[in-house]
């Protein structure tokens, strides 16, 4: 019995602990709210940008072995109109809504939690986008980016943007919400960003499948793939990392890799030998990643054969 209670508190104020760690909430951007999650720590923070429609839960499942490893404080928010974060009811024209405004609520946010200094920056797909902004806006403050298959600003041509307008009915979205100001901004968005460039001299991880939406037609894979690869060419400050057998959401189909990456990139951060002691867990934390992947590999397997059984 002694034993057991004993057990039971240290359980208990392990959780209490960890749970100390971890804000959620929500912050007032000047007469409305917009979601916040961060896992606290010490050293350069990290903040995760997602895609379009998600929101910032997906990133939930790879963020406590990313902390696990380098103790750093992690943020991943809920853009306005997405998952808990409210829309401006201030703004009254649809336009208002665009990205340069997803801007400024992002700096509201991170000023009145304190987060003003230098940052990482992570994103996916249309949030690369969110990425590209923010750090040509705040150059100095940005120490490194990584891409997980980020919307490049030169990928939606003036001919595409025509293909998409005849494709999606906007009116068919529901009214007011954030889906529906991101589809009506979405051609203005990608005019505006064909226009920004990341500085040379920031590091940057540009990390792509070989092919993200196997569904579509062929030439918008092969453009969305080339564009990726020639990101990367010829520039210093660019590393491509090609997932071999992921699709768009390499951070579910390749955890290991994304969560190694960032530790990587974290390590700069670090003097000597902060980052020997930092790489020392990372090579724990890999090891660990690679029994769980080959467990996922086993399970899905045998799902597969009892799926088929059944048929």
């Amino acid at each position: 019995m002694k034993y057991f209670y004993f057990k039971f508190l240290i359980l208990f104020f392990f959780s209490l602990s960890m749970n100390s760690q971890s804000l959620d909430t929500l912050v007032d951007i000047g007469g409305y709210k917009m979601h916040f999650k961060i896992i606290k720590g010490e050293g350069t923070p990290i903040l995760f940008e997602t895609g379009a429609g998600d929101d910032g839960s997906i990133w939930n499942d790879i963020l406590e072995k990313i902390h696990k490893v380098t103790g750093t404080t992690l943020i991943t928010y809920d853009r306005s109109g997405f998952g808990k974060s409210e829309l401006n009811p201030n703004l009254k024209n649809e336009s208002d809504f665009g990205i340069v405004n997803g801007i400024k609520e992002l700096e509201t946010g991170l000023s009145k939690l304190g987060f003003n200094n230098e940052i990482i920056l992570i994103s996916h797909s249309y949030g690369g986008l969110y990425n590209l902004l923010y750090t040509h806006k705040h150059p100095k403050k940005v120490i490194s980016s990584i891409l997980i298959d980020v919307t490049l600003n030169d990928f939606w041509s003036e001919e595409l943007l025509i293909m998409r307008d005849e494709n999606i009915d906007i009116s068919s979205i529901e009214k007011p919400s954030g889906d529906y100001y991101l589809n009506f901004n979405f051609n203005e968005t990608m005019r505006y960003m064909r226009e920004i460039h990341f500085p040379e001299d920031i590091p940057i991880i540009n990390i792509f499948p070989e092919n993200s939406f196997p569904n579509f037609p062929e030439v918008l894979t092969n453009r969305w793939t080339n564009l990726h690869k020639q990101f990367g060419e010829n520039k210093n400050n660019v590393i491509n990392i090609i997932a071999q057998g992921s699709g768009h959401y390499i951070f579910q189909d390749n955890p290991g890799l994304i969560i190694n990456t960032i530790i990587k990139a974290y390590s700069e951060t670090l003097n000597e030998n902060e980052r020997n002691v930092l790489l020392k867990k990372a090579l724990d934390n890999a090891i660990e990643l690679s029994i769980e992947a080959k467990k996922t590999e086993i399970e899905n397997k045998e799902k597969l054969i009892l799926d088929l059984k059944k048929e």
